[in-house]
């Protein structure tokens, strides 16, 4: 995230740092999303913000989460991820997704080359031909890891139509987690990149020592939530907690905001605890990964070290 007060190069800074502790932790995956033209995000290429956290770690699994599919030539993401994947072996995830990565139309466009959004054929064709290359371009001895992003049925059914993992976007669409994920394992078909379903949650986890503590550092995540529904998140730097406590919302914004809250992971140890088991017991997923949207950096960090301090996949 772009913090307000702070610039791009800031968050580029941190970039290695923040891959260094939770390394430390014991995390197993750190991932990049794609964007565009956001303030509140930035616009950096996950493989390269991967290929520069994996020169400073030697354990954590880095890739992106996700690369999007319609922005590029197939044969171009195969070759930078399968670069990645020589260079530190057994080490590289490629998330695919289909969105955009801007909420900007004429940067979508600018992307596309001027075509309008991809069909769901397009996209599918896309997939495949990134897997097929992928296996035509091989540099080193290992490939990365492949995995389809999806916050829907549909994107659900591509991946075990290809025979994926899936990691599904709780974080942006949690109605819809539980039957996408049935309806995955249901279908799912083999392949030569998984050979059963694996699925991956990604959830809004925000811990900190007390409720209210966390509650003060999940606020800025209400604006920006806020302004994703309003379609207008790409348009302001990530505000700060002070900030974020003298912002206006009308009570069915609140109402919004609260119910989406109570579907993800936010509050004092045990809170988050029972939660993210929660979570898996729903939603029978093998991994969670946890999106942690806190401005200050220490206190980020120190959000992960308690949920990896309380935090089984039984907790009560």
């Amino acid at each position: 995230m772009i913090q307000a007060g702070g610039r791009p190069a800031d968050a580029l800074r941190d970039t290695a740092t923040f891959a260094q502790e939770l390394e430390g932790l014991g995390y197993r995956r750190l991932w990049y999303a794609e964007h565009h033209h956001s303030l509140s995000v930035g616009a950096f290429p996950p493989a390269m913000l991967t290929a520069h956290s994996a020169t400073f770690t030697s354990a954590i699994r880095l890739g992106s989460g996700g690369v999007l599919a319609p922005n590029h030539a197939p044969i171009s993401l195969a070759e930078q991820f399968g670069t990645l994947a020589a260079l530190h072996p057994g080490r590289i995830d490629m998330g695919i997704g289909r969105g955009p990565g801007t909420f900007d139309e004429a940067t979508a466009r600018a992307l596309r080359r001027g075509a309008g959004p991809a069909t769901d054929a397009e996209y599918r064709q896309d997939v495949a031909a990134i897997l097929s290359s992928l296996v035509d371009e091989i540099v080193g001895d290992t490939l990365p890891e492949p995995w389809l992003l999806a916050s829907s049925a549909a994107g659900a059914a591509l991946a075990a139509e290809l025979g994926l993992p899936i990691a599904f976007a709780h974080h942006i669409r949690p109605q819809n987690t539980a039957e996408a994920l049935t309806g995955y394992r249901a279908a799912f078909i083999p392949s030569r990149w998984c050979e059963r379903p694996r699925s991956l949650v990604s959830v809004l986890a925000v811990c900190a020592e007390t409720e209210e503590e966390a509650a003060w550092q999940a606020s800025p995540f209400r604006v920006f939530r806020d302004a994703v529904f309003k379609g207008t998140a790409d348009a302001h730097p990530f505000c700060t907690p002070a900030d974020a406590a003298a912002h206006p919302f009308t009570e069915e914004e609140r109402d919004v905001l609260a119910d989406f809250r109570t579907r993800q992971a936010v509050g004092a140890p045990e809170t988050v605890a029972r939660r993210l088991a929660q979570l898996v017991a729903e939603t029978g997923a093998d991994e969670l990964m946890l999106w942690t949207p806190i401005h200050d950096l220490g206190a980020r960090v120190r959000s992960y070290e308690l949920i990896e301090k309380h935090f089984t996949a039984t907790s009560a």
